[in-house]
């Protein structure tokens, strides 16, 4: 903490001494929407804050960002960020009760991928993430491959950055919505941002909840989010800011479907689901070949005093300072903390011995909090006679971390179906403890050899200090804690980017990252092994605006592999899976060809393995990772009335190839196709639209949690939706 007050007060002085210039001669700094920045299809024109340090454009940018805008939220319908996520490029999500808002792409997941807010990292997605409603956000960036130029460790895979709706200068903008739908879904939200009587105040407040009970039987949730901002235009060059946000959430957790044997369900079998064989990894009986039980695709195994609940804070603040002769100076500081509590029945593992359902109880809760400051100085020159930019970057932060955990597991045996969920039972736990301390040094730089050629090398260095505790039952300090441990990696991206005519860009890049082996820092044992996890890849590819700027087509090729890599091998254990290899391509278009039409689509193929995969009792060596498809595909249209009261119809279609559930690869999530289509009418500034999802009620296993092989998780049946919304 020491540290961060001395990197903090040279900054403080140079915020005091900017209030010291004139203000008579205030003027407001010309500022563009990022709400009304679309102006390409496919947002390769919109600054991506995640993508780059030098505030660059995806299309200037040697890698593939994807932003996801307000404008696209609204019109698809998207309404977690899970769901924003699938529509992405070669991109697939999840909402597991334990880890939720999980994503996978190009070959990795979970805590390979960085989820970040507002461009601060909290932590690991598998200890942070809940599930988030989308009705405060402005934007959602993806950021493909090795990211930890931008985000630091933990991003093997690339990053998610949700940001939410921030002041804009202009006239006072409100909205609101409300929608009510299947399973008694039902959402409303309001906003409001503008400029003040103020002179140079500007401010946004947004507020929204959620609530829903579920496909599956008694699985309620409740999701609030409040989100405000104030930005102070000073006079011409300077500028503060203050953002802050709250969210809660509660639910009655869903934790998964049992995989049962096809010989047990018989004509009850739902086919088209899973596939293969499988041995419990939780109770050891073989179950042969494996199905979902027709019967349990809305059965809850949670017992009736579950819990699942998260509640968070969230302040920021800080300056932006145009120093002259090309200097600016922005800095800001920010606080975290969050309480987190899972109460559940988590494990649902058939037992071919007496033919029901093994059952086995969980408790684990976190108190994190985190504090931290972020300075960046940006420099503008001319570099013999060729545009420069640099921005060097100076993050310091400090996570504490409160686990307590369940130190006895309660469990039974339930029949199928027909059963009493019973209660919880006795609990009692013991504690564990993570305090984290990060310091990073990131510089980027972007030359522009000629008009069309720009060269763009990053540069990142980060000390992490950590000190890791684990009691028992009894308060005692478990064998080898506490223990305190540093790691010191340097990771970076260098890239080129060719404008070959205007609108049509050739790029390539050479990238790294690095995460910690053992899942992550917050778990780190002290008997794993000391060792980071390298990613490296390798990237080109092609952005092509073209036809008037009326369509655009992205394609990229990659390889990535992570080396030293740990994985989930059930319960809460882990094996060492040496090297983690990806290779694929991914094409996205996006056109339209008048103002009524709309089309888009993208697909993705991606060929994931592991490699060195030995431990005791066998080999994954060339195995798939779970939860990793090799194609995913996206493809949707609309077409506008121009009628008095404006009408649009829409559809969208979504195929996700087969996928492992473990590393294992006995047991498949089968391939799914679904489909989407909507309906609006506008009337004034209200739109009405009425949506169907999965309008063929496909039934698919969605996603798998590798610590809970035994049960995968089910997508959504068929469901409606009628929404409102209005602008004022």
């Amino acid at each position: 903490m020491h540290m961060w007050f001395l990197s903090y007060t040279p900054i403080t002085a140079a915020l005091l001494a900017a209030f010291s210039l004139p203000v008579s001669a205030q003027t407001r700094l010309p500022e563009v929407r990022v709400e009304a920045q679309r102006e390409t299809p496919l947002n390769n024109d919109a600054r991506a804050d995640s993508g780059s340090l030098l505030g660059l454009t995806p299309r200037q940018t040697p890698a593939t960002v994807e932003i996801i805008d307000r404008a696209t939220l609204e019109s698809r319908g998207l309404r977690s960020v899970t769901e924003a996520a699938q529509g992405a490029v070669g991109v697939t999500a999840g909402d597991p009760a334990g880890e939720p808002a999980g994503f996978s792409m190009r070959g990795f997941t979970h805590s390979q991928i960085n989820t970040l807010y507002n461009g601060l990292k909290i932590g690991p997605q598998n200890m942070t993430s809940r599930v988030m409603d989308t009705g405060n956000l402005e934007r959602i960036e993806i950021l493909k491959g090795p990211a930890s130029l931008m985000s630091g460790e933990g991003a093997a895979g690339g990053s998610i950055n949700f940001v939410t709706r921030k002041p804009h200068s202009g006239a006072i903008e409100n909205e609101a919505y409300l929608s009510f739908g299947s399973f008694s879904t039902l959402r409303a939200g309001f906003g409001s941002g503008g400029s003040t009587p103020v002179q140079g105040l500007d401010y946004r407040f947004d507020v929204s909840r959620a609530s829903s009970n579920g496909f599956i039987d008694d699985t309620s949730s409740r999701n609030w989010h409040v989100s405000g901002g104030l930005d102070y235009q000073v006079n011409s060059n300077f500028k503060l800011w203050g953002a802050v946000e709250y969210k809660k959430d509660s639910s009655s957790a869903y934790w998964g479907t049992p995989l049962v044997p096809v010989a047990f369900s018989g004509t009850n079998a739902a086919g088209g689901i899973v596939s293969g064989t499988y041995v419990s990894n939780y109770n050891g009986t073989n179950l042969g070949p494996i199905t979902i039980d027709g019967r349990t695709l809305k059965t809850n195994y949670n017992v009736l005093d579950n819990r699942n609940t998260a509640e968070e804070y969230f302040l920021r603040g800080g300056f932006e300072w145009t120093l002259g002769g090309g200097l600016k100076l922005r800095d800001q500081v920010y606080y975290y903390t969050a309480k987190r509590e899972w109460f559940n029945n988590e494990i649902s593992a058939f037992n071919t011995g007496g033919g029901l359902v093994d059952r086995e109880r969980f408790y684990v809760a976190h108190d994190q909090s985190l504090i931290g400051n972020k300075a960046e100085l940006q420099w503008d020159a001319s570099l013999g006679g060729m545009d420069n930019r640099m921005v060097a970057v100076l993050d310091y932060s400090a996570l504490n971390f409160d686990r307590p955990g369940a130190a006895n597991f309660p469990g039974d045996a339930v029949p199928i179906v027909g059963f009493n969920r019973g209660l919880y039972g006795l609990l009692t736990t013991q504690k564990q403890t993570a305090d984290i301390r990060n310091l990073a040094l990131s510089v980027e730089d972007r030359l522009k050899l000629t008009p069309a050629l720009a060269l763009i090398a990053g540069l990142r260095h980060e000390t992490i200090d950590i000190d890791r505790g684990s009691t028992d039952v009894t308060g005692a300090n478990r064998a080898g804690f506490p223990f305190s441990t540093s790691f010191h990696p340097t990771t970076g991206r260098v890239g080129v980017t060719y404008d070959v005519m205007p609108g049509f860009t050739l790029y390539g890049q050479y990238a790294t990252g690095a995460d910690v082996a053992a899942n992550n820092l917050f778990l780190l044992a002290a008997n794993q092994p000391l060792q980071l996890t390298r990613a490296r890849t390798y990237e080109a590819g092609i952005k092509h605006l073209f036809w008037e700027k009326k369509a655009e087509w992205n394609f990229a090729l990659f390889d990535i592999e992570r080396r030293n890599v740990y994985a989930a091998a059930g319960g809460q254990s882990l094996n060492i899976a040496g090297k983690q290899q990806s290779k694929g391509a991914e094409l996205s278009l996006a056109v339209k060809p008048v103002r009524a039409w709309n089309l888009w689509g993208n697909v993705a193929y991606t060929g994931a393995k592991y490699a060195d995969y030995t431990f005791a009792g066998g080999s994954f060596s060339g195995n798939k990772p779970p939860n990793v498809p090799q194609v995913v595909a996206n493809a949707g249209v609309s077409y506008r009335f121009n009628t008095p009261m404006p009408v649009e119809i829409g559809a969208s279609i979504r195929h996700v190839g087969d996928r492992f559930h473990s590393d294992a690869n006995t047991v498949k999530l089968l391939a799914y196709t679904v489909g989407d289509a909507f309906a609006s009418v506008d009337i004034g500034k209200t739109r009405l639209s009425f949506r169907v999802r999965n309008i063929t009620n496909e039934k698919y296993a969605i996603w798998s949690d590798p610590f809970y092989p035994d049960q995968i998780l089910l997508g959504a049946p068929r469901s409606y939706e009628l929404t409102a919304l209005f602008k004022f």
